[in-house]
């Protein structure tokens, strides 16, 4: 059964390790992120986009060692090795769940950052139905970004018109709209995932709670968590 969904950014920056002189700028955001992932059970199923849909097992380490700095991440307890490969979701999700709560264990699925928004939905409304089959409360964490061109800084470059796009869409992740998540722009780097989660909730009302909205660097964060 679906306990409760937690919606954080894809943004390695909220690593303090990763944030250098700017950690302290960003603990706001780290803490709502954190605290959003802390509202999860302990079986977790991450959402986020990548280039290809993949699905990431609890038993693969990581490590943010291609964003700068070697630091380990685990999506579940008692697992070691060699870290592989893991998406960046993949490894905000494992960073989360080392603060948020240890002893929960975490699988990440992927979809293709191109799918058009009838696929996402209807991922959406498959993992929905798988998750309506657990007999063991799942949570689900949705790690993706807003848009990337809110400011000149931005890694995206400058596009005034993404200014009002962001914040329709920090509107719906607020209010809990399913529906406006259909509508997103293509600018909006995590469009897919928040498609996946219109179609995960779409059929149900939900209690929505915003912890943090802003857009460091020029790039769009929400964090909050959405309930049945």
């Amino acid at each position: 059964m679906l306990s409760a969904i937690a919606i954080v950014p894809s943004a390695p920056v909220m690593v303090p390790e990763l944030a250098a002189g700017a950690a302290e700028e960003l603990a706001d955001l780290r803490h709502a992120a954190i605290t959003a992932a802390g509202t999860l059970p302990h079986r977790w199923i991450a959402v986020g986009v990548d280039r290809t849909d993949a699905v990431v097992a609890p038993h693969r380490p990581g490590t943010f060692a291609g964003y700068g700095v070697d630091v380990r991440v685990t999506l579940a307890p008692d697992v070691d090795g060699e870290p592989a490969r893991l998406p960046l979701c993949g490894l905000i999700t494992g960073w989360l769940r080392g603060r948020a709560d240890p002893d929960a264990r975490a699988e990440v699925r992927v979809y293709a950052e191109d799918h058009g928004v009838d696929t996402a939905l209807a991922r959406g409304r498959a993992l929905r139905a798988e998750i309506d089959r657990a007999a063991e409360p799942v949570g689900v964490l949705v790690v993706a970004d807003g848009a990337h061109t809110l400011t000149p800084s931005a890694p995206g470059g400058y596009d005034p018109d993404s200014i009002p796009v962001q914040a329709a869409l920090d509107d719906a992740l607020a209010a809990g709209d399913a529906a406006a998540l259909t509508r997103l722009a293509e600018g909006v780097v995590g469009r897919v995932g928040y498609q996946v989660l219109a179609g995960l909730t779409e059929s149900n009302a939900v209690a929505a709670s915003e912890l943090y909205r802003g857009a460091p660097y020029g790039v769009g964060y929400f964090a909050g968590v959405w309930r049945a």
